[in-house]
């Protein structure tokens, strides 16, 4: 396989989420935490401005932003996160130099999404990152939500792209343990990718369990676009869990409860989000699968 060159650390591409931006930090001041051998580590603050203001974004969100459109279009805009998406872009890939090899954009969530890996291509190399995490710690979940690239999310700009995504932690605090936690995975991922150069990988578990994204469920409105229900309180915090057809999945606020109605059990993970809301999400429902892997593959 080709040789992987150049790893990127994203943090705080939401200005709310701390665990990824001060990650960064720490590893902007301690670099021997993140550098190997083989290959150049970046650590990069995705949205200073946000960070310093305290909010998931200052005018876009800024995951959304890295669309071939913006990104290679030329004209003036004002928008700041779309002025910093392209400002990435000439960080991942500098004149005369080739694109990184890989990102590793880190995200929290106020939903019970735990330690989880998200996936936008099924790549050989990313399947048996994947598998080696979870036999480190079978804690680690695994959702495959597959977009083209160039999409708007900053992974979709690498086949070698994932977010690890974590929480329940509210917006705009600190979780020691997932903080740890997160910072741990980043470690086992950067000696992957050194066992890659070095030809040394072995099988840990042939095996992966693995969610992939089917849809989204938006809360119940009404015309004027305002939600009528609330995610019913048997599901709550409930990510990863079979949802059933015929379980409650909302709650009126009259007390009603509004049954799942489709034909078949589903996964629902993203479950609350609290920003999501303005997206129109209340949760995603994936598929549960397993694949068997391997460890030969080419890049």
């Amino acid at each position: 396989m080709n040789q992987i060159k150049r790893v990127a650390i994203v943090g705080g591409s939401h200005g709310n989420e701390l665990t990824g931006a001060y990650l960064v930090k720490k590893f902007q001041k301690y670099p021997n935490l993140i550098n190997r051998t083989s290959f150049e580590t970046l650590a990069i603050l995705g949205n200073p401005k946000a960070i310093v203001a305290g909010r998931r974004y200052i005018d876009t969100d800024l995951n959304r932003c890295f669309t071939g459109d913006n990104l290679q279009t030329a004209a003036i805009t004002s928008n700041y996160e779309e002025l910093r998406a392209k400002e990435i872009l000439q960080i991942l890939q500098p004149k005369n130099q080739e694109f990184v090899d890989a990102i590793i954009d880190l995200h929290t969530t106020t939903a019970n999404m735990g330690l989880c890996i998200i996936l936008s291509d099924m790549h050989p190399i990313l399947l048996n990152l994947a598998a080696n995490l979870t036999a480190i710690n079978p804690l680690v979940k695994v959702y495959i939500h597959q977009q083209p690239k160039n999409s708007g999310f900053l992974r979709s700009l690498s086949k070698l792209g994932f977010a690890i995504e974590v929480g329940a932690v509210a917006q705009g605090i600190l979780d020691a343990q997932l903080f740890q936690q997160t910072e741990q995975l980043i470690y086992h991922v950067l000696n992957y990718f050194e066992e890659c150069n070095q030809d040394k990988l072995t099988l840990v578990n042939n095996t992966l369990t693995f969610y992939k994204s089917i849809g989204m469920v938006d809360y119940p409105r009404n015309e004027d676009g305002e939600i009528q229900a609330m995610i019913h309180p048997q599901l709550q915090f409930r990510d990863y869990q079979p949802l059933h057809p015929g379980d409650p999945i909302f709650l009126t606020f009259e007390d009603k409860d509004i049954l799942y109605e489709g034909e078949s059990t589903v996964y629902p993970i993203f479950i609350n989000e609290a920003a999501y809301y303005e997206k129109g999400i209340a949760m995603y429902l994936s598929q549960k699968d397993i694949i068997h892997i391997g460890i030969r593959f080419d890049y």
